[in-house]
Formats: C-alpha cells, structure tokens, sequence
C-alpha cells in the first residue's frame, strides 16, 4: 500500500480526496468557538463552503455533501453517542 504525507498539499477528484481535506478542514474548523455553536448541517455548510474550489466539490456537488454527511457520522464528528 501507498501511503500519501499527512502534509501533502495535493488535492485528487474523487470521494476519497475529497474526504480527506474535509476531515482536515473540519478539524481546523472545530477550533473556533462559534463553529460549536452551529447544527451538523450548519458546521458541513461552513466547512463544504471552505472547500469550494476542490474538483470534486466542484464536479459532483450532491456526492461530496453525502461523503461530507458519511465523515461526520463514521468519525462521530458531530460528538453524538452511537454506543447505545
């Protein structure tokens, strides 16, 4: 298996490069205070619309919202409880 740098700038069009700088955008967005004060669909909004020049962002809107729908639950960014 390849492994691509943490630090490596390059963007891919596709979901799974898509993925990973909405991972990497949202953590950076979660740092900001208001950011915790903004529904899931308000904090996707926000990180999707920093996002905006990706080419698959660009290319596939409706796919990148449901991978950016799909990240938030697999890494339970949105801080619910699934355990129960």
């Amino acid at each position: 298996m390849i492994r691509v740098p943490i630090d490596d700038d390059r963007t891919f069009n596709n979901a799974d490069g898509f993925a990973m700088v909405f991972d990497r955008t949202w953590k950076q967005s979660a740092t900001a205070k208001a950011f915790e004060a903004l529904s899931v669909d308000e904090r996707i909004d926000v990180v999707i619309a920093q996002m905006n020049d990706h080419p698959f962002l660009q290319t596939e809107p409706e796919q990148a919202r449901q991978v950016a729908i799909f990240r938030v639950r697999l890494l339970n960014l949105d801080g619910s409880d699934r355990s129960s």
